[in-house]
């Protein structure tokens, strides 16, 4: 009896686990809940924790994760969901204006990343094919992090971020040229094979733009406006043609990345997108946890412990080198020192793929384990640390703000919308966020005679509201610069309407730095911050604002005057 019970209760889990896949992801719900509850108490983001379910969960601990297949299906079922909302707010007019940048950034960064990657390996001995694999590895950039980073943060619409999916796009067709071209070597291809393959894809993706671009204009409209009779159907629409998409990219030769992303785009110009948007929301979330657990258990950390020095240079490069690059490009180009290094923070890490790269150079023989394995730990720590980086952008950037002035242009030409002139003086209120509610309370307050000037860092919103021959301008109101940069002298209000947004991934609040910086520029006036809930209300009364906006509190009182006022219906008979 003691010979069947002496191994404990892990292989006993194991043994239970094993018995079925819905063993297996329940276990991994429950540690993924529980790992992230504890990182949410130390105020962790939620990314890191749930890459450390995905080690846990790995062969190098606990081994719990043993249907790679199944888990892989989800993580990809994720990605194209993510993507596809992504692509559902992307302007293809913005898209064009930002080819350039998008371009320059993402081919800068790929040849300065790869030509110092493959020196650096060199010089620590590492061997030239060794160099060379891992200094192509080190250019990927993790597309999935860094969108799900910046959704979180909503920054996904600033003008940072939509630089940053420009050349993210940029580097995953790099992606897909360096696995075409290692896989025609692979098969013993010959060279003008692999520019047939090349070929191919380009024709390939040029056939998926033009059906996009039919499909945009004839198709999705009607087609959206039937579905949404029933809105179910309608979800479930949305998952499939996503789904639909990232399969034909991954099947064409191109990324289910640029697949999921194009269906989320054939669809961004319908009238249902926002609703769309919110329904799969919350799908999109509990899917990407496998795609972290998956990048987890790919961590062999029986591959890393030799590694650790040059894991450390190679990390250092990635996490410096990689966004003082896109600074220093984007400064040479017109853009602030501020969207620049926002921007550039996007890129300190490397990808999924560049161990998927690393894994296809020791199936081919051109590296060994050891090479893989150092790779993996550069990703480990990469991919950790640059979440706290972009997680804190902000106040990074306030701590390297004095010395970053050498990456920008007296004349920063290119972010001419936040250079301009303001269009008048002497306002009465400065409005922060022209969403929906900060749109309604600006409308209002300009029926009641008041001046408004906007400001918002969604360049598609400011365009809209001059459109409507309403004074904006394209700004943060987290930069204290650039706060302190607006017409403060007459204004009487500085009215915040964008809301805390508690995702799990940043506590900062930046309610806070726009009252710091309104006080730090000398402002004199009032100030009004939005609270969606009564327990962030609570904690923003001890702040320096002068008045807290609860537009549901605020709508459900008014709403109940409203009805207490009216005249009571007069009794038939």
């Amino acid at each position: 009896m003691a010979a069947d019970t002496h191994h404990g209760a892990g292989p006993l889990m194991l043994e239970i686990v094993s018995a079925s896949v819905f063993y297996e992801v329940a276990a991994l719900l429950v540690l993924a809940a529980g790992v992230g509850l504890v990182g949410v108490l130390l105020r962790q983001p939620l990314i890191v924790s749930f890459i450390a379910v995905g080690i846990l969960a790995g062969p190098s601990v606990l081994g719990l994760a043993q249907s790679d297949e199944h888990i892989n299906l989800l993580a990809e079922l994720g990605i194209a969901v993510l993507l596809f909302l992504v692509g559902l707010k992307l302007d293809v007019k913005l898209v064009r204006t930002l080819g350039p940048v998008a371009l320059m950034t993402g081919l800068g960064q790929v040849v300065f990343t790869s030509v110092v990657g493959f020196f650096m390996g060199l010089a620590l001995g590492l061997g030239t094919v060794t160099s060379l694999y891992v200094a192509v590895a080190l250019t990927f950039s993790s597309t999935i992090i860094i969108v799900k980073l910046l959704s979180d943060k909503r920054e996904i619409d600033s003008l940072h971020g939509r630089i940053a999916l420009g050349f993210l796009i940029v580097q995953d067709l790099v992606v897909v040229l360096a696995m075409i071209v290692l896989s025609a070597v692979g098969v013993g291809a010959r060279q003008d094979a692999a520019l047939a393959d090349i070929a191919l894809i380009f024709v390939a993706g040029l056939a998926m733009l033009a059906f996009v671009g039919v499909f945009i204009r004839f198709i999705a409209e009607p087609l959206v406006e039937r579905l949404a009779r029933a809105p179910e159907l309608l979800v479930c629409f949305a998952i499939g043609w996503a789904a639909l998409f990232a399969a034909a990219g991954d099947f064409l030769g191109l990324s289910m990345e640029l697949g999921g992303l194009l269906s989320g785009v054939s669809l961004a110009s319908t009238r249902l997108r926002e609703a769309m948007a919110a329904r799969l929301a919350p799908l999109r979330d509990f899917l990407l946890l496998f795609f972290f657990i998956a990048l987890g258990t790919h961590l062999d950390l029986s591959l890393v412990g030799e590694q650790v020095p040059s894991a450390a240079l190679f990390s250092l490069f990635v996490l410096v080198g990689n966004p003082l690059i896109v600074l220093v490009i984007m400064g040479i180009m017109g853009y602030r020192k501020r969207t620049g290094f926002l921007a550039g923070l996007t890129v300190a890490q490397i990808s999924e793929f560049s161990l998927i790269f690393m894994a296809m150079g020791v199936t081919l023989g051109h590296v060994n384990a050891e090479a893989l394995g150092l790779v993996t730990l550069v990703g480990l720590i990469t991919i950790s640390l640059s979440t706290y980086m972009i997680t804190y952008s902000h106040t990074l950037y306030g701590w390297l703000e004095p010395v970053l002035g050498l990456f920008e242009r007296r004349d920063p030409m290119r972010e001419a919308i936040g250079d301009q002139e303001h269009p008048g003086q002497g306002y009465d209120v400065v409005l922060f966020g022209l969403g929906r509610y900060g749109s309604a309370i600006a409308q209002r307050l300009v029926q009641h005679g008041l001046t408004v000037l906007g400001v918002d860092f969604n360049p598609t919103a400011i365009k809209e509201w001059q459109n409507a021959g309403l004074d904006a301008v394209y700004g943060d109101a987290t930069d204290p610069e650039f706060v302190a940069s607006l017409p403060l002298a007459s204004v009487k209000w500085a009215v915040s309407a964008v809301p805390e947004h508690d995702t799990g991934v940043t506590h900062e609040d930046a309610r806070s730095g726009l009252i710091e910086a309104l006080r730090g520029a000398g402002f004199a006036g009032r100030v009004a911050v939005t609270a969606h809930r009564a327990s962030d209300a609570e904690a923003l009364s001890g702040s320096d604002a002068d008045l807290i906006l609860q537009p549901f509190r605020d709508a459900a009182d008014q709403a109940a005057q409203l009805i207490v006022d009216a005249e009571p219906p007069v009794p038939q008979g």
